[in-house]
């Protein structure tokens, strides 16, 4: 067979992913939150972009950032691309692009398209969504070092240890294996670790290590250093006095105890059921964690991305939240005055390539801003009945649905239920609450959200009296009474989602309250 060459024209279509399209992309699935942080790097990295409260604290028209009086298109501010108006309308440019699913990390909701249960119609009136751009965070003061803050600061568990270690132990040697221990200990207090190897690496016996861990043993908070939940729990009820050989033989067997195998431990403790509740209550007011006491880590609170509330009139007001949005200029006056006074060729490129990033960047902030007000108002329209009446009327959901109906794709819709969170007169929810499988009816009516069947779930076996302890069969019969057309396995896994335990360890954990 000879081989040759020659050339062939072709035609073919593919998607190419610009940079653009990605930052795009990338901005459309951050929260707020992670959001500002972008934007404080886009700052860093480009001198045409500014906070608007930046220039508002600048104030004066000799500043080279303010814009000179008789200018006002001089600085490109993200919030000129839109005012507060109501639900976006057609002409606005959401960012959307119907690619290749091999760009979409997103699945299908379910396997097919479940049966949705028909909303009431809404007209473009219905609500008011609106939408604006705050200001980002503000600069913290330079500090001249931090010995103020040492001071204030707490001390961590492994400081603690090791200020305590220095009075208890005086023996060199003793110190250096009770700082080796010490550092083998985890934020919840635990040694996690080879004692045997610690010793092996440091050249001495067992015994002399172990005997180190019982001094550090006896260290502030009672219980630290245990190598398990038995030790660290014999340890502080040694230091109540209440370490009887009951007592240990129950810390021995606590496999039993969160069986609720009463029988089992009675037998072995000697004890009868009287004693062994109490004994029972006793283990539940220790601490299991005694590190935790220490090392804290500071709860961060959500912050709504999304802010719903009802008027007066009755329609749905959707807005984003504006605290927590960074509100960007773009400095086209400063961007002249340094051109007029760049010679070479590279660096009128670089301003060039750095002045179309910035509006680029402020142009994208705007299309996210409208992308999320549409998905957003569609999810409270669809929804409407549960902002009103509660997880009971949440409507079967998928992305498909919000996808259709104001004319975005699937995946856009998906990157938007990302991350974010909707704050509403029912409290904080993420967006991906409101999307949830269909359950069909029994009776043939309109299906029920996966959502609400769960929850339905828990309101039974919440309200079940303890000799009437509810079966996940006789959970599926009294759901089916109400419609519900539903599997005894599908009960078993949306129970457990709920990390709600199963009927037999339910009337063991009540029947060992009455004891």
């Amino acid at each position: 067979m000879a081989v040759s060459q020659r050339l062939d024209l072709r035609q073919a279509q593919s998607l190419v992913m610009t940079p653009q399209l990605q930052q795009a992309i990338k901005l459309l699935e951050l929260s707020n939150q992670d959001l500002v942080a972008y934007v404080e790097e886009e700052l860093e990295r480009n001198p045409l972009l500014e906070r608007a409260d930046d220039q508002e604290s600048a104030g004066s028209p000799d500043s080279p950032s303010a814009p000179e009086l008789g200018e006002p298109e001089a600085m490109l501010d993200a919030k000129e691309f839109g005012d507060r108006e109501a639900l976006p309308s057609a002409k606005d440019s959401p960012i959307d692009a119907d690619y290749d699913n091999d760009y979409s990390d997103t699945g299908s909701d379910a396997a097919g398209d479940p049966a949705r249960a028909p909303g009431a119609e809404y007209g473009e009136a219905s609500g008011q969504a609106n939408w604006k751009v705050g200001s980002g965070r503000g600069d913290f003061p330079d500090q001249d070092g931090d010995y103020g803050e040492s001071l204030s600061r707490e001390l961590t568990l492994r400081e603690h240890l090791e200020q305590q270690l220095g009075i208890e132990i005086v023996d060199p040697t003793e110190r250096l294996i009770g700082l080796q221990i010490i550092d083998l200990i985890d934020e919840a207090g635990y040694v996690q670790g080879d004692l045997a190897a610690l010793a092996e690496r440091l050249g001495c016996g067992f015994e002399l290590v172990e005997a180190v861990l019982k001094k550090i043993q006896q260290f502030d908070p009672i219980g630290v250093a245990a190598r398990n939940l038995a030790e660290c729990l014999a340890l502080q009820l040694k230091e109540l006095d209440r370490l009887d050989p009951a007592m240990q033989t129950l810390l021995d067997h606590l496999d039993l105890l969160a069986k609720h195998d009463r029988a089992q431990l009675m037998k072995l403790c000697g004890v009868d059921a009287e004693d062994l509740a109490d004994m029972a209550a006793e283990i539940r007011n220790l601490n299991p964690r005694p590190g935790y006491a220490f090392d804290r880590t500071e709860v961060q609170a959500i912050q709504p991305d999304i802010l719903v509330h009802r008027l007066p009139d009755g329609s749905w007001s959707v807005e984003l939240n504006s605290d927590n949005l960074p509100r960007l200029l773009v400095n086209q006056q400063y961007h002249a005055k340094v051109t007029t006074k760049t010679q070479s060729k590279a660096d009128k490129d670089y301003l060039a390539d750095r002045l179309s990033a910035a509006n680029w960047l402020v142009k994208t902030l705007h299309q996210r801003a409208t992308t999320i007000l549409k998905v957003a108002s569609e999810i409270v329209r669809q929804q409407e009945m549960f902002f009103l009446h509660g997880v009971k009327h949440l409507k079967p959901l998928i992305r498909r649905d919000i996808a259709e109906a104001i004319g975005m794709h699937e995946s856009t819709v998906s990157r938007v239920a990302a991350n974010k969170f909707m704050a509403t007169p029912r409290g904080l929810f993420e967006l991906r609450y409101f999307f949830s499988a269909a359950i069909q009816a029994a009776d043939g009516a309109d299906s029920h959200s996966a959502e609400a069947v769960r929850s339905r779930i828990k309101e039974l076996i919440d309200k079940e009296p303890a000799e009437a302890i509810l079966s996940d069969d006789q959970l599926v019969t009294l759901l089916k009474k109400e419609g519900v057309d539903i599997a005894r396995r599908t009960v078993a896994k949306y129970r457990e989602s709920l990390k709600i335990p199963s009927s037999v360890q339910r009337r063991r954990e009540k029947s060992l309250r009455s004891a």
